[in-house]
C-alpha cells in the first residue's frame, strides 16, 4: 500500500508539471499540450516555485518513508532530491533573471523539437507548432521586461543564438516542414514573429548589452552547493578537483607512453625527444599533430560517420558488448546551420514519454562561412580517428544505447527524473571500454585520441573548478586547454565561454565516469572468472539514469538475477 501512495503521489505531481509546463511536456513526448506555452511571468514563476516547495513539504508529512519498498525508497530519494535541487537553484541562480539563453530555449526549442521529434502526424505538429509561433510575442515581452544584469559572456551567446532563431524563422523552418498545405498559414505566423525578434535582437544588443555587469564566476560557496545538488554522490567540489588533477596526470603519462611507440612511425629517421617533460610533451604534442592530418573531406563527414556506426554495431554485437535496441531508432542526420559551429555532433534522444521516437545523432560539416584555414582545423581536430571516439560516445554504445535502455524503465521516477552524471559518465566509460574489448584493433593513433578525448573531459572538471572558485584567467585558462590538454585554439576558446556559462555541468563527465569505472573494477574483481561483461553492462542500464551512489547496489541486485 505505501509503495502504491508514493506512485500516485508522484503521478498526480507529475500530471501537474507537465500540466502547467507545456514545453517541458512535449520535450518529455507528452504531446497533449503541444499548442501552448507557460506562462513565463514572474507571478507564474513565484507560484510554481511555492507549488513545489508545498509538494516537497507533502511528501515529507504524508508518505511512510520506513514503509516502502527498497525500490520505491530510492524513487522517493531521488523525487525528494530534484524537489530541493529545482527549489535551490531557482532562488540562488535566477536564470529567468540574469539567462537571456532561457529565453531563446523556448523561441526555438519549443517549436524544433515539434517538427523533429513528435510521433503524431505532420499536419498536427505544423498545427501545433505554428499555435506556439504566435504564442512567442509573449515570451519575447516577458524577457524584456525580466532580464536585469546578465553576465557579459551568457548575454554575448545569447545574442548569437538569438541571430539563429530569427534565421531559423526567415529560412531553417521551411526545411523541416517541407511542401505542406500549411505552408501559408507557417509563413504568416513566422512572418509576425519576426519583427519581434529583430526587436528583441536590438534589445539585447543595446539595452541589455549596457546592463551586463554580473559576475559571471559562482564563487566557491555556490559551486559547491550546485555541484553536489548535481552529482548527488557526497562528493565535495574540493575532492572532484583533486580526483581530475591525480587523474590528468596518469592519463597524459599514458599519452607519452603511446606517442612514443608511434613516433618511429610518424617521423621515420627522427630522434624521438629526450625523456623528460619538455619531451614527453613535444613528442605527443607532434604525433597528435600528424593523426590531426588524417580526415576525410568536409562533404563525405556523414558517409564517413554512417560507415563507422556500421562497424561499432559489428563489433558490439559479434563481442557480447551488450544487446543493442531493437529496432534500431537512431537516425544520423546532417547537422541543421542554425545549429553548427560549436561540435562536430549532438544527440537528440527519443523523449522518455515517447520512447519508441526516433533519436537523431547530427553530424556537423563546417559552417558555409568559415574559412579554409579554420574548416582545416576543425577537420583536424576531429579527424578520422576522433569521429570514431565521436560516435562510439554519442550513439553506439554511448548515448543513443543508453537512453534507449532508459526508456524502458518501467518506474515513472526513474523515467522522468535522470542523473546527468550517470548519462554523461557512461559515454565516457563506453570510449575506452570499446578500445580495451579490441575495437580498433589496437590502432595506436585510435588509442592516443580515445585518451587525448578522455583527457579532455577530465580537463574540463579542472576549468569547471578553477575558473568559478579560484579566479583562473582567460589566458590561464587558454594555456592550461591548448599547452597542456592538446587543444586546438578554436576548440580551447569554445570551451572557456563554455566554463562561464554551464556551471558545474563540464564537471560531470568526470565524476560520472570515475564512479562507472571504479563500479566495474570492483564488481569485477569479486566475479573473477564469472565476470560477464554483457551481462554487467546491462545490469548497468537496467535501472534507467539513476544518480551514481545507487549503482553498486542496484547492479548488484540486477546481476543476482538471469541476464
Amino acid at each position: 500500500m505505501p509503495d502504491q501512495q508514493f506512485q500516485l503521489f508522484f503521478e498526480q505531481y507529475q500530471e501537474e508539471e507537465l500540466r502547467s509546463r507545456p514545453v517541458h511536456a512535449s520535450r518529455m513526448g507528452d504531446h497533449r499540450f503541444d499548442d501552448q506555452i507557460e506562462d513565463l511571468s514572474a507571478e507564474a514563476r513565484t507560484d510554481r516555485l511555492a507549488s513545489r516547495k508545498r509538494t516537497l513539504a507533502r511528501l515529507e508529512a504524508e508518505i511512510p518513508y520506513d514503509q516502502l519498498s527498497r525500490a520505491s525508497q530510492i524513487d522517493y530519494e531521488v523525487f525528494r532530491h530534484d524537489l530541493r535541487e529545482g527549489i535551490w537553484l531557482e532562488e540562488n541562480l535566477r536564470p529567468f533573471e540574469e539567462d537571456p539563453r532561457i529565453y531563446n530555449e523556448y523561441l526555438t526549442g519549443s517549436v524544433y523539437c515539434l517538427l523533429t521529434q513528435s510521433s503524431l502526424p505532420p499536419e498536427i505538429n505544423i498545427s501545433n507548432a505554428v499555435a506556439r509561433m504566435r504564442r512567442l510575442p509573449a515570451v519575447v515581452a516577458v524577457a524584456q521586461t525580466t532580464l536585469t544584469s546578465p553576465p557579459l559572456p551568457v548575454l554575448e551567446t545569447s545574442i548569437v543564438q538569438n541571430r539563429g532563431v530569427i534565421d531559423f524563422y526567415e529560412k531553417g523552418i521551411y526545411d523541416l516542414v517541407g511542401d505542406t498545405p500549411q505552408l501559408t498559414a507557417v509563413r504568416e505566423a513566422a512572418g509576425e514573429l519576426l519583427p519581434h525578434l529583430s526587436r528583441h535582437q536590438e534589445f539585447l544588443e543595446n539595452d541589455l548589452r549596457a546592463r551586463a555587469t554580473k559576475d559571471w564566476r559562482l564563487g566557491s560557496e555556490k559551486f559547491d552547493r550546485k555541484l553536489q545538488f548535481a552529482v548527488n554522490a557526497g562528493i565535495t567540489a574540493r575532492e572532484v578537483l583533486e580526483r581530475a588533477e591525480s587523474e590528468f596526470e596518469r592519463v597524459t603519462s599514458e599519452m607519452a607512453v603511446v606517442s612514443r611507440q608511434l613516433w618511429g612511425t610518424c617521423f621515420p629517421g627522427r630522434a624521438l625527444p629526450p625523456e623528460d617533460d619538455a619531451g614527453r610533451h613535444q613528442c605527443i604534442t607532434e604525433v597528435l599533430a600528424v593523426i590531426g592530418r588524417e580526415h576525410g573531406e568536409p562533404e563525405n563527414l556523414l558517409a564517413d560517420a554512417r560507415a563507422t556506426v556500421e562497424r561499432l554495431k559489428t563489433f558490439i554485437t559479434d563481442r557480447d558488448i551488450l544487446r543493442l535496441p531493437k529496432p534500431d531508432r537512431c537516425e544520423l542526420t546532417e547537422m541543421p546551420e542554425f545549429h553548427r559551429g560549436n561540435s562536430l555532433a549532438y544527440i537528440q534522444p527519443a523523449p522518455p514519454l515517447d520512447p519508441d521516437n526516433t533519436t537523431i545523432y547530427a553530424i556537423s560539416p563546417p559552417p558555409a562561412d568559415w574559412d579554409p584555414d579554420r574548416v582545416e582545423s576543425f577537420l583536424q581536430e576531429y579527424n578520422r580517428h576522433m569521429l570514431q571516439i565521436l560516435t562510439i560516445h554519442e550513439a553506439y554504445p554511448g548515448h543513443y544505447v543508453q537512453l534507449a535502455y532508459h526508456n524502458r524503465e518501467k518506474s515513472p521516477v526513474r523515467r522522468l527524473l535522470y542523473s546527468g552524471v550517470f548519462i554523461e559518465g557512461w559515454a565516457v566509460y563506453t570510449e575506452q571500454m570499446m578500445l580495451d574489448q579490441g575495437y580498433g584493433d589496437g590502432d595506436l593513433a585510435l588509442r592516443l585520441t580515445q585518451l587525448k578525448f578522455y583527457l579532455r573531459a577530465v580537463a574540463n572538471a579542472i576549468l569547471d573548478h578553477r575558473m568559478h572558485c579560484l579566479s583562473m584567467s582567460d589566458a590561464e585558462a587558454l594555456d592550461f586547454l591548448m599547452t597542456r590538454s592538446f587543444q586546438s585554439e578554436g576548440e580551447a576558446r569554445l570551451k572557456i565561454v563554455r566554463s562561464k556559462q554551464s556551471t558545474v555541468q563540464l564537471s560531470t563527465y568526470f565524476v560520472g565516469r570515475m564512479a562507472l569505472h571504479e563500479l566495474r573494477q570492483n564488481i569485477q574483481r569479486e566475479e573473477g572468472e564469472d565476470f560477464d561483461l554483457g551481462r554487467y553492462h546491462e545490469a548497468v542500464l537496467s535501472n534507467g539514469s539513476l544518480p551514481v551512489k545507487y549503482l553498486d547496489e542496484v547492479v548488484r541486485e540486477r546481476l543476482r538475477q538471469p541476464r
